[in-house]
């Protein structure tokens, strides 16, 4: 039942049954909801780009993903649940080389956001 990462199909079944998770977690799904509002469409093929350039090596995707998140009210209890989530999601559905890449990948990713977010906020309220 559980598949390697190999393709851009697996990529969307990915991103897919991830983001239904998030849409519906109690702690997280007014964040991304309000954020992204009706947008969810775009949103997805955003992701499915990201995720696409790091686990195929396809450069699909060009840009910076910390800027949209910079100012969200999140903090490491988001982080640990967003985590929880994208690992939960990963470990149900796949298996092999890429998927143990991916749940590294946004465990990186989220410490480095959750720094990043750290400085922006303490920059903010030193200037102010």
């Amino acid at each position: 039942m559980h598949k390697e990462i190999l393709t851009l199909d697996d990529v969307k079944q990915l991103v897919d049954s991830f983001y239904e998770k998030v849409r519906t977690d109690e702690l997280l799904k007014n964040i991304f909801n309000d954020k992204i509002q009706d947008r969810w469409p775009q949103h997805l093929e955003k992701m499915y780009r990201f995720w696409q350039t790091i686990l195929l090596e396809d450069h699909t995707y060009f840009g910076s993903p910390f800027a949209p998140h910079a100012k969200l009210p999140i903090a490491q209890e988001h982080f640990e649940r967003w985590l929880i989530l994208f690992n939960e999601n990963i470990d149900a559905q796949f298996d092999g080389a890429k998927a143990k890449e991916a749940k590294w990948r946004a465990e990186k990713m989220a410490e480095m956001f959750q720094h990043k977010i750290a400085y922006y906020k303490s920059s903010q309220i030193t200037t102010s």
